[in-house]
C-alpha cells in the first residue's frame, strides 16, 4: 500500500487560488482539472517546493479524499524520499495553506 508524507489540500481552496489568478471557476470535469492543477503548480512553485514535491490523491483514516502535495512517499518509483521533509522545506508552503504542524502520511487514493 502506498503512502504519501505532505499536506492535504482541498477543491475549494484550489479553485480559490485559480480564482485568485485569473481563472473562472470551472464549468465541467476538465475545467477543474485544469484549475487544480494550474493552482497547485502555482502554489508549489511560490513555496519553492516544486522540484522536490508531487502532487497525489489520498485518503484520510476515515476515508475522504483529498489532494496532497506530498514530500515523502514509501514507494520508490515515486522518486521522492521515504522520511518526512525538514521543517526548512516545508515551512513556506505551511504558512501559506495556514496549517498548524508538519506533513503528516496519508494512504494514497
Amino acid at each position: 500500500m502506498v503512502y504519501y508524507c505532505g499536506y492535504l489540500v482541498r477543491d475549494d481552496w484550489l479553485f480559490q487560488r485559480g480564482v485568485d489568478l485569473g481563472q473562472p471557476l470551472p464549468v465541467t470535469t476538465g475545467d477543474a482539472m485544469d484549475i487544480i492543477c494550474l493552482a497547485s503548480t502555482d502554489v508549489r512553485t511560490e513555496t519553492g517546493v516544486y522540484c522536490y514535491t508531487k502532487f497525489r490523491q489520498v485518503k484520510t483514516a476515515k476515508g475522504t479524499a483529498f489532494w496532497c502535495i506530498a514530500f515523502a512517499s514509501n514507494d520508490p518509483c515515486e522518486h521522492l524520499p521515504t522520511s518526512a521533509p525538514s521543517e526548512e522545506k516545508y515551512k513556506a508552503l505551511k504558512e501559506v495553506l495556514q496549517k498548524k504542524g508538519p506533513p503528516r502520511w496519508y494512504r494514497a487514493y
